[in-house]
């Protein structure tokens, strides 16, 4: 069974220009669950001066249909994000780094080291109040700045969260940069070093059109835990020239045709996608809405 976390709401939506509602958020919300989405990554707690899109958090996290069996996850990039989400209700805290410098140091205006030596505290306070953390590595593929990024750098921030009380890394190629070779070749190493310890998710974008192909990599080196976006919504403010995320319906009418269970019903998301089409009154990234 693949477990999809549904980013949508939150990496779909911050980079657009056309404002969306909290009405619409909530609609698009609730339509996922009743596709069959059971984990959605719905706000950000971020400054609303930097993410106008994510303005609302607090109330989209007070509106959202409260089904038995659905998560709600808010990302999170500073201690105060924290001290905001901890108000609300939501379910699972997606703690975010960068692993390359120069990038981190656009998105947050800090060195990584920096930034974990405050997310240490970040993921200890909310493991003490029983909140699950999951660790979000971003440009765990490479950086549009500064080019490589060393697989035992990546291990080396994942070993701190994990320490620190993370349950769950993801490992996010935040502009696409990655490739079935290398997906395989770094999930495969992440296993050696954990084992079975740690869960492994994996987050892509299709800024080079390689999005389900590194989902594909990532599934035939055992990873069962993916990150999409209705439509192929998402992009990254920080990101020059990012695109969309890996695209739900695509992702799951591909698990179909290879007889993978994904738990969600193909057609009820491509009715969301098409009526997301409709809210963002542009053509999306989708493919099999458009057959």
């Amino acid at each position: 069974m693949i477990e999809i976390c549904e980013v949508g709401p939150r990496d779909g939506l911050q980079n657009e220009k056309k404002p969306i509602s909290t009405d619409q958020k909530v609609e698009m919300i609730t339509r996922l669950i009743d596709a069959g989405i059971k984990k959605i990554e719905a706000v950000s707690f971020v400054n609303p001066k930097v993410v106008p899109q994510m303005a609302d958090a607090e109330e989209v996290m007070k509106r959202v249909p409260r089904v038995d069996g659905v998560k709600y996850a808010g990302l999170i990039l500073n201690y105060s994000g924290m001290e905001r989400a901890m108000k609300t209700d939501v379910d699972i805290f997606h703690i975010v780094t960068t692993t390359s410098d120069a990038f981190n140091l656009k998105n947050a205006r800090k060195t990584v080291d920096q930034n974990v030596a405050e997310h240490i505290t970040v993921i200890q306070e909310a493991v003490a109040a029983k909140k699950p953390v999951t660790g979000v590595l971003g440009t765990a593929f490479g950086c549009p700045y500064s080019g490589e990024v060393p697989v035992d750098r990546v291990l080396e921030i994942s070993e701190a969260f994990v320490k620190a009380g993370a349950s769950e890394i993801v490992l996010a190629d935040t502009t696409g940069l990655a490739n079935p070779v290398q997906v395989a070749e770094v999930v495969n190493r992440f296993q050696r070093h954990y084992g079975d310890d740690i869960k492994l998710g994996l987050h892509f974008h299709n800024t080079r059109g390689l999005g389900l192909a590194n989902v594909l990599a990532g599934y035939q080196a055992g990873i069962r835990r993916f990150d999409s976006s209705i439509a192929g919504l998402g992009g990254c403010p920080f990101a020059p020239k990012a695109v969309g995320n890996v695209c739900t319906e695509d992702m799951v009418n591909m698990f179909a045709g290879m007889g993978v269970e994904t738990g969600t019903d193909l057609q009820k998301l491509v009715e969301t996608a098409l009526w997301m089409e409709e809210q963002m009154e542009k053509r999306l990234d989708g493919m099999v809405m458009k057959v």
